[in-house]
């Protein structure tokens, strides 16, 4: 969400009064005044307010601001002024000063050590032929030169470490403590923009929103009573059987018994004796 930011509110310090806020709605319930917070308007909605109003609030706290903000730029200059002798009185500030001495310092103990071991390596070897080189002496001389030329420019690199560390001290020892100007003036704009700034933003915030009305109650929705004479029986009624000669005719079915005839009788042409 776009955030508007008074014109003398520095980019750097912008988390902070995003801070400041945050706790005064963590702490909203501390403050009798602001006890609606979360019912009229929830968290997240104030806070969006008064982000899109922070001109407004850091206006009230202008003055503790600009004090903040000239201790702060004060006690940078005065860290920039005591870190410019430490290096300005040195010979390696000039150009390409600095490299050519550190280059020097790891260069010239490595260089010389390797040549001490290569000159006192070659000339021992000569001085064991029989006879013996006339210049294995003179190896021999140059590998000591060379190792006495290493053992310096150890020490030389040791000083130069030391004077580092010390220098490095000092200058901490120089910073600012925590507890000095600059964080009372920093405590003091914090408490002026929650006191004149935030917390009367959200009061005001919430006395401007009408209290949320409780929802109606749904309707109750009656049904008609049945009509007169079509109000069903309470109860079960035995199923009504009728006879099955009722509605039928009284005609019924008749049936005769076959003609049987003897066997004594016979055929007209046939009679018995």
């Amino acid at each position: 969400m776009h955030m508007n930011v008074a014109p003398h509110l520095l980019t750097e310090d912008r988390a902070e009064f995003e801070r400041v806020l945050d706790d005064a709605l963590r702490n909203a319930h501390d403050h009798p005044d602001l006890a609606e917070a979360g019912t009229r308007l929830s968290t997240a909605q104030l806070r969006a307010m008064a982000l899109n109003a922070t001109a407004l609030i850091t206006t009230a706290a202008a003055t503790e601001y600009d004090h903040f903000v000239k201790v702060r730029e004060q006690i940078r200059e005065q860290l920039r002024a005591t870190a410019a002798p430490n290096t300005a009185g040195t010979p390696a500030d000039g150009p390409g000063g600095a490299g050519v001495v550190a280059v020097v310092t790891v260069l010239a103990p490595l260089l010389a050590g390797t040549a001490a071991v290569i000159f006192l390596l070659v000339g021992a070897v000569l001085k064991m032929l029989d006879p013996a080189p006339a210049f294995a002496d003179a190896l021999l001389t140059a590998g000591l030169f060379f190792g006495a030329v290493a053992a310096a420019g150890l020490l030389w690199a040791g000083a130069g470490l030391l004077v580092t560390a010390l220098r490095n001290g000092a200058t901490e020892v120089s910073a600012p403590a925590p507890d000095d100007e600059l964080s009372r003036a920093r405590e003091a704009w914090r408490r002026a923009v929650l006191e004149r700034g935030v917390l009367p933003f959200l009061r005001d915030a919430l006395a401007a929103t009408p209290p949320a009305s409780p929802p109606a109650p749904a309707p109750v929705v009656r049904k008609p009573p049945p009509p007169a004479g079509r109000i069903p029986k309470i109860g079960y009624s035995g199923p009504d059987f009728s006879s099955p000669n009722e509605g039928a005719s009284d005609v019924r079915p008749s049936y005769s018994s076959p003609d049987f005839t003897s066997p004594g009788f016979g055929t007209p042409e046939r009679q018995p004796e």
